[in-house]
C-alpha cells in the first residue's frame, strides 16, 4: 500500500474509534516510535508539519501596486498627459508609476523575507521519540506516526490520538471560539494548535499540516492585524495631507479656470500637484521601518512577532517584570533542608527526589536530584523504590503527588511535595494544627534570607499523610539585575516586580536589585474598587503571592491609569495578560502558549534584552517621527509656494513634468530613513501632535519664505525670463527638499549634532541632489540654466538651510 494512500484512509473520527494496536498498524508504528529514516521518509511524502500560506502571485502583487485611489491619480494624469499631447510629461509619470510600483515591490518582498525569518525563530518545539530516544525537534519535523509527549503550557503541534498518562486540559478557544477549557482523556484525539492547561500525556501522531481536523484555521504564529497608536497617527497625518492638497489645488483650478485657463492642462496639473502632496511613500516608510527595526531587534535576541510592538515598547513607561528567570537566574538550588515530626534531612530528600522526575526537566525537581546526587548514601538507597502513578506540578492545586512501592519492605505509600501550606492541608484539620504554627514560622524565616520554601509529605502504613519536612529554594538575583533596572529608570521606566512567592522574599529580592521594598500582596487589590486598586497598583514597587490570572487585572488598571505597559510571562496562564499588555514580552524559556500571546519573545535570559529592545525601539520611533514632519514639512513648502505664486502672481513656478520629478526624487532618499542612526531618548516616547505639526509646520513656512525670496530675486533683480525661473525653483526645491531631511531627523538639536547620518541616507540624499542638479544645468526634460546659475542656487539653498536650523533651534525651545 502507498504510504499518502494509508495516511489519506484514516480520518480524525476513525482515529478516535479505532483501538492504539490498529493504529499502530496503519501507521506502521509503535510505542518506540519512529528512526530517523522512516520520518524522513515519511516527511517527504506528507510534506513539513506546517499550515501551507496561500502565497500571493507575484505578478498578480506587481500589479496590484497600479490599483488604489493613489495610483488612479497618477494613471489619470498620464492619460490626460497623452490626450493633450505632453509626451514628455506622459513618458516621466509612466517611470514614476513604475518606479514606485517597482521600489514598493522591492521593499514588501525584504520585509516579507524579514518577516518570515523572524517567524522561523519562533517556530514550537516538540518532544519527539525518535531512534528510541526523547529529542526535542521543530514541529514542522513532526511525520504521522511519530511518538510525542505534551504537557502544560505546550501547544499541541500535531493531531494526536493520546496514548498515556494523566487527562489533559486543553484550550481550543483559538480554534473554536469556546472560552472554558475542554477535558480529553486517554484514546482522544487532541487537535493541533489547543493549548495544554493542565496535564501531561503520551501521543501518537495522526495528522500533521494541511491533513489536520482544523486545516488551514491553526497558524502556531500570526501576525496582529491591528494598528498600534503611532501607525494611526501617521495614517492621520496622510490623511491630513490629503485635505490639505484638495483644497488648496481646488482653489487653484478654480482661479485657473475663471482666468479661462485651458481645462485638460489644468486638470492634468492639478492631478500631478495631488501626486506631489500626497505621501505616496508612506506605506513603504512604515513597512521598511518596522522590518528594518524587528531585524536589528532579531540580532539582540528579541524576536519580534507582532511588528506594532516595536512602536508601543517605544512609550512604555511601566514594565512588569517576572522575577523568577529575569530578574533572578532562575538557577534554584537547595539552601536548607528541615526536617520535621521525628524524621532526619536523608528522610526529607529520599521524599523529594521520589516527587521528582527528571525527564521533565523541572527547575525544582532539578534542584532536588542534584543536591540527592550530591549525597552518596541517599542516591544508593533510592534503588529499592519503584514509582508508580506519578501526578505532575498541577498550578491549580500546587502540588505533586506520586505512588511508591518500598521493594526491600514490601510497603506502598504516597509522596506528596508543593506549596508548604498546601501540604499541611494534606493532614486535614487535626493533624495540621499541630504543625501549622512550625511550618509558618520556617517558611518566614526562610523568606527573609529570601529562600521559598517547598513542602515534603508522605501516608504512613495507615494512609495517614505525615508533614516529613520543608526544603529551602534560593534563587538568587542575575548578575546584571540591579544595573539594568537602574539603567531602566534612568530611561523613564518604572520597574515592577511580580512574583508569586511570598512577600517576604518578595521584599528581599527587591532589596538586592534596588527596588524599593513597597511590595504589595495580591490580595491588597485584586477585589478592591477600580479607583482604590489603581492607586495601590500604581504606587507599588512590586506585587506578591500573584497567580497568573491577577497579571491580567495588573495591566488592566496601570492602562486604565494611561501607562502605557510591558508585561513579561513565560507560562500558559500568562497568556491573557501577554495579550492585554501594550507589550506583551515572552521570556526566555516560556511556553509555547506564552510565545504565541506575546508580541516580543526573548531568547536570552534577563531584562538587559528588553532594555536593548526598549533602545531599539525608541530609535525607530524617532525615525518616523522625522518621516512625519518631513512630509508635512514637504507639502507646505511645496504646495502653499505653487498655490500662492499662481494665486498672486498668476505664474506656474513648476511644470507639470517637474513636479512628478520632484515627488520621484523625495521618494528615493525618504525609503533610508529606516536605515538612517537615531537618538536614544532618555524619557519614554509619546506621540505628541502638537508639536509634530508645530515643527513641521514651521520648517515648512520658513522653507516658503525662502522659496519667495528665490523667485523674486530671479525675477525683480535679475529679470530672468519664466523658463528659467522655473528650472531655479525647480532646483531649490529639490536640494532644499532633502536638506530638510537631515533637518527634521536631528529635532531639537542642531544638524551636525550626533548620531549623524547614516551612510546609507547621504548617499541617496544627495545622489538625487545630483542627479536634480545635472537635470537643470543641462535642460534634461526642462530648460538649460547652466552651471553658475546651479551653483548660485546651490549657495542660496546651504545659506537658507543654516539660517533655518538656527531659528529651528529657538522654536523647539520656545515649544
Amino acid at each position: 500500500m502507498d504510504m499518502q494512500d494509508t495516511m489519506d484512509s484514516i480520518s480524525t473520527a476513525e482515529a478516535k474509534e479505532l483501538p492504539v494496536a490498529s493504529l499502530f498498524a496503519k501507521l506502521d508504528s509503535s510505542e518506540r516510535g519512529l528512526t530517523s529514516a522512516a520520518a524522513k521518509a515519511r516527511q517527504d511524502a506528507y510534506g513539513p508539519n506546517e499550515i501551507s500560506e496561500q502565497k500571493r502571485n507575484p505578478v498578480l502583487k506587481f500589479l496590484g501596486y497600479f490599483w488604489g485611489p493613489i495610483a488612479w491619480m497618477v494613471e489619470a494624469a498620464l492619460v490626460l498627459s497623452a490626450v493633450i499631447g505632453h509626451w514628455d510629461d506622459f513618458f516621466i509619470i509612466l517611470a514614476m508609476l513604475l518606479i514606485n510600483a517597482a521600489v514598493g515591490f522591492y521593499q514588501e518582498h525584504k520585509a516579507d523575507d524579514a518577516i518570515d525569518m523572524l517567524k522561523q525563530r519562533l517556530a514550537l518545539k516538540a518532544r519527539v521519540l525518535r531512534d528510541g530516544r526523547w529529542e526535542e525537534l521543530t514541529a514542522r519535523e513532526l511525520v504521522p506516526g511519530d511518538m510525542v509527549r505534551v504537557r502544560l503550557g505546550d501547544i499541541i503541534p500535531a493531531d494526536l490520538k493520546l496514548m498515556q498518562g494523566d487527562d489533559l486540559l486543553l484550550d481550543e478557544s483559538a480554534l473554536t471560539g469556546e472560552s472554558l477549557p475542554v477535558e480529553k482523556h486517554v484514546f482522544d484525539v487532541a487537535y493541533s494548535g489547543s493549548v495544554v492547561r493542565q496535564g501531561e500525556m503520551k501521543a501518537m501522531v495522526i495528522a500533521t499540516g494541511m491533513q489536520t481536523y482544523f486545516g488551514k484555521t491553526a497558524r502556531l504564529v500570526e501576525e496582529a492585524k491591528t494598528r498600534s497608536h503611532f501607525q494611526r497617527a501617521v495614517i492621520k497625518i496622510g490623511d491630513f495631507l490629503i485635505v490639505i492638497a484638495a483644497v488648496l489645488i481646488g482653489i487653484t483650478l478654480i482661479v485657473a479656470l475663471i482666468r479661462h485657463n485651458p481645462l485638460l492642462e489644468q486638470l492634468q496639473f492639478a492631478l500631478v500637484l495631488t501626486i506631489a502632496a500626497i505621501p505616496v511613500a508612506m506605506p513603504a516608510v512604515l513597512t521598511v521601518t518596522m522590518a528594518v527595526g524587528a531585524s536589528a531587534l532579531a540580532k539582540k535576541e528579541a524576536i519580534v512577532s507582532r511588528l506594532t510592538a516595536i512602536e508601543e515598547m517605544a512609550g512604555m513607561d511601566v514594565l512588569c517584570s517576572d522575577k523568577t528567570g529575569t530578574i533572578t537566574k532562575n538557577e534554584i538550588r537547595v539552601a536548607e533542608v528541615q526536617a520535621l515530626e521525628g524524621f532526619e534531612t536523608s528522610d526529607v530528600l529520599t521524599a523529594g527526589m521520589l516527587a521528582s522526575r527528571e525527564d521533565d526537566r523541572d527547575p525544582i525537581d532539578n534542584a532536588i536530584i542534584a543536591k540527592v546526587h550530591e549525597t552518596p548514601e541517599i542516591r544508593e538507597g533510592m534503588s529499592s523504590y519503584e514509582v508508580g502513578d506519578f501526578k505532575p506540578f498541577d498550578p491549580v492545586i500546587k502540588r505533586t503527588e506520586v505512588s511508591v512501592r518500598d521493594v526491600d519492605e514490601g510497603t506502598a505509600f504516597k509522596v506528596a511535595k508543593g506549596a508548604p501550606q498546601v501540604i499541611l492541608e494534606l493532614l486535614g484539620e487535626e493533624g495540621g494544627s499541630t504543625i501549622s504554627g512550625e511550618v509558618s514560622r520556617y517558611v518566614d524565616e526562610y523568606a527573609t534570607r529570601g529562600h521559598r520554601a517547598l513542602g515534603v509529605a508522605r501516608t504512613d502504613d495507615g494512609g495517614t499523610w505525615r508533614y516529613i519536612g520543608l526544603i529551602a529554594l534560593n534563587d538568587p538575583p542575575r548578575d546584571d539585575s540591579a544595573e539594568t533596572i537602574a539603567m531602566a529608570q534612568e530611561m523613564g521606566i518604572e520597574v515592577k516586580m511580580v512574583t508569586g512567592d511570598h512577600i517576604a522574599i518578595a521584599r528581599e529580592i527587591a532589596r538586592e536589585v534596588n527596588l524599593r521594598p513597597e511590595i504589595q500582596p495580591a490580595s491588597a487589590f485584586i477585589d478592591a474598587p477600580d479607583e482604590e486598586a489603581g492607586d495601590i497598583v500604581e504606587a507599588a514597587d512590586g506585587f506578591a503571592q500573584v497567580f497568573p490570572e491577577h497579571k491580567y487585572r495588573i495591566v488592566e488598571l496601570l492602562q486604565s491609569r494611561n501607562h502605557i505597559v510591558g508585561m513579561t510571562g513565560d507560562g500558559v496562564n500568562d497568556a491573557p495578560a501577554l495579550k492585554k499588555a501594550d507589550a506583551g514580552i515572552a521570556v526566555a524559556g516560556a511556553t509555547d502558549a506564552a510565545k504565541s500571546a506575546a508580541a516580543i519573545v526573548l531568547t536570552l535570559p534577563g531584562l538587559s534584552v528588553i532594555i536593548d529592545a526598549i533602545r531599539e525601539s525608541r530609535k525607530i520611533f524617532q525615525r518616523m517621527t522625522s518621516y512625519a514632519v518631513y512630509r508635512i514639512a514637504e507639502t507646505i513648502r511645496v504646495l502653499f509656494f505653487i498655490t500662492l505664486a499662481i494665486l498672486i502672481f498668476n505664474f506656474y513656478p513648476l511644470t507639470p513634468i517637474m513636479i512628478v520629478l520632484l515627488a520621484l526624487l523625495n521618494d528615493i532618499p525618504i525609503m533610508m530613513i529606516a536605515y538612517d542612526n537615531a537618538k536614544v531618548y532618555p524619557q519614554p516616547e509619546r506621540w505628541n501632535m502638537r508639536d509634530v505639526l508645530s515643527i513641521a509646520t514651521f520648517i515648512g513656512f520658513i522653507g516658503l519664505i525662502f522659496s519667495f525670496g528665490l523667485y523674486l530675486a530671479a525675477k525683480q533683480w535679475l529679470h530672468l525670463d519664466g523658463d528659467t525661473i522655473q528650472t531655479l525653483m525647480f532646483l531649490k526645491l529639490a536640494v532644499g527638499g532633502h536638506f530638510t531631511i537631515y533637518l527634521t531627523r536631528s529635532g531639537k538639536l542642531p544638524f551636525w549634532a550626533k548620531p549623524y547620518p547614516s551612510w546609507r541616507l547621504i548617499l541617496a540624499a544627495e545622489s538625487t541632489q545630483v542627479v536634480a542638479t545635472f537635470f537643470a544645468v543641462y535642460g534634461i526634460l526642462m530648460y538649460p540654466v547652466g552651471w553658475s546659475k546651479a551653483l548660485l542656487v546651490w549657495a542660496y539653498v546651504i545659506v537658507a538651510f543654516f539660517i533655518t536650523n538656527f531659528v529651528k533651534e529657538r522654536f523647539y525651545r520656545w515649544l
